[in-house]
């Protein structure tokens, strides 16, 4: 009988791999599971509960607000104050970042950056949304204030990132920077179990995600590689399969399963792009490349590398299996 190790186990075993662990980053973990638990508890109750729908408030990009939005960014703030290992947050959804001003809570080591539930708006239709989450450790000294340094680092200095996908079933996949590991949720009984260990994406796929629908918008470059994912060669299994859900959680897991790419480029729309450097694009590039993939920006510039200049700062951004990657960089290059 396969022996099924949980969650805080596994994160318990890989502290042998780092010998200044205090416990710390295992708590704001624990933090993290709970929070995850009781997001997919609500979001298995959407149709029977009024908790579906917009909240009648916009965020802190001016885009509308859902229930669960809120509702989420409540529960993982509440959660992660309540350890006293998190100095403080910065939320997709919050205008600025939240300081935890306990004493217990300005002696900790980490700040969270956070989009609480990706694809929100899915919500009402049924289809999966996610969470993701990003983990620096903190910049400031500890027992003063959090401050805007602390959460206007670099993506390359994150200590870990992932995500909660809550679909079919709900899983939560991170990394420490040692590797992608991804554990499902098992709700009769409330506990994550390893599933997916040593997540490795393929170095080529089949598939492209991008919203086609903006196809005038993008730029030439763009639209010479649909062209090209759109070409047959049966050397190269092309014509390519499209695939575009809307919620980047979801698309990023399936490519980064069975392969393939994720693009979300400039438009005359969203001139500096669409999503997020902090709370998407960071924690989206760390688990990519930690899995053998590798994530740009439209100018060819590695995400990790980006130097943040605002807590909402956006970002183009092409993720996903390597070779992939490269090709689109080639046709970014060729037509600009």
């Amino acid at each position: 009988m396969k022996t099924l190790t949980t969650l805080g186990e596994f994160i318990f075993e890989c502290q042998a791999e780092y010998p200044d662990a205090t416990g710390a980053l295992t708590s704001l973990f624990s933090s993290i599971r709970l929070a995850a638990k009781i997001v997919h508890r609500e979001i298995n109750k959407a149709g029977l509960a009024d908790i579906t729908g917009a909240f009648g408030e916009t965020n802190a990009q001016g885009e509308e607000q859902q229930k669960l939005d809120v509702f989420a960014n409540d529960k993982f703030k509440s959660a992660l104050a309540a350890r006293g290992v998190v100095c403080g947050i910065a939320s997709e959804e919050e205008d600025h970042y939240v300081q935890f001003t306990d004493d217990h809570n300005m002696n900790g080591e980490y700040v969270v950056l956070m989009d609480p539930l990706d694809g929100s708006s899915n919500i009402d239709v049924n289809v999966s949304v996610g969470t993701i989450f990003s983990i620096y450790k903190r910049v400031s000294p500890k027992g003063t204030p959090v401050t805007m340094d602390d959460f206007l680092q670099p993506g390359k200095n994150q200590v870990a990132a992932g995500y909660v996908i809550y679909g079919s079933s709900t899983m939560l996949v991170y990394t420490t920077g040692n590797g992608v590991n991804g554990f499902t949720y098992d709700p009769s009984v409330g506990v994550f179990y390893l599933s997916h260990q040593n997540i490795e994406t393929p170095k080529t796929g089949v598939i492209y995600s991008i919203n086609e629908g903006g196809y005038e918008r993008f730029p030439m470059g763009v639209k010479q590689y649909i062209k090209y994912c759109q070409e047959s060669d049966p050397q190269t299994k092309r014509p390519y399969i499209s695939r575009y859900i809307g919620s980047l959680v979801s698309d990023f897991h399936r490519n980064l399963i069975k392969g393939g790419i994720y693009m979300y480029p400039t438009t005359t729309t969203y001139p500096e792009g669409k999503l997020r450097l902090l709370y998407e694009c960071n924690p989206i590039a760390f688990l990519a490349e930690q899995a053998g993939g590798r994530a740009i920006a439209a100018n060819g510039v590695r995400i990790l590398e980006i130097q943040p200049e605002a807590l909402h700062q956006r970002v183009p951004f092409l993720v996903g299996s390597p070779l992939m990657v490269d090709k689109v960089e080639q046709f970014l290059k060729a037509f600009g």
